[in-house]
């Protein structure tokens, strides 16, 4: 990426944790998963970042 594109990727990155517990599920969901593409040793970090700011995103297991 271009200095310019990571710049705007970094606001736009910010802007989204901070309306993230407003976020419908799916879109949660897409944004982490799209975050994490090939960082699997990242995904509980940012995970546990993310509940810790918005607790209310807690969200009980899904049915199998």
């Amino acid at each position: 990426m271009s200095d310019g594109a990571d710049y705007f990727a970094k606001l736009l990155g910010r802007a989204a944790m901070e309306v993230w517990g407003d976020m419908p599920r799916d879109i949660q969901e897409a944004l982490f998963e799209a975050a994490m593409k090939g960082r699997d040793t990242e995904r509980e970090d940012l995970a546990r970042v993310l509940h810790e700011r918005h607790p209310r995103t807690l969200h009980p297991a899904r049915p199998g």
